[in-house]
């Protein structure tokens, strides 16, 4: 039970990692596995794709193809819907920490 609540949670800070690396730049899946991973997120295709799908319905990603060495690769990019959601969602974040981090100072 713990597990399933955890990866609920921590779907939400995926999808600010996707938003944050797609405002800097077009990314593929691959990549954000490999960029998730040396943050302690395990996660893989069977949950990223739907995940970056449903971003996508939502209209907070756009996907285009492009062809790498043959193959065709899907590169996302935010839209801008995509950066007003997460700048919203980077204050609500950034309130939440200093919250967080506040009250670990005080038990100190």
């Amino acid at each position: 039970m713990k597990n399933k609540i955890l990866q609920k949670l921590y779907q939400g800070f995926v999808q600010m990692h996707i938003l944050y690396h797609t405002k800097k730049a077009p990314v593929y899946g691959a990549w954000i596995m490999e960029e998730l991973k040396t943050h302690g997120y395990n996660i893989g295709p069977g949950t990223l794709y739907p995940l970056l799908n449903k971003m996508e319905q939502s209209c907070l990603l756009i996907k285009k193809n492009q062809i790498v060495n043959g193959k065709i690769r899907k590169y996302y990019s935010i839209t801008q819907l995509g950066i007003e959601v997460f700048k919203d969602a980077e204050e609500k974040a950034d309130q939440l920490f200093l919250e967080i981090r506040g009250k670990q100072n005080d038990k100190i």
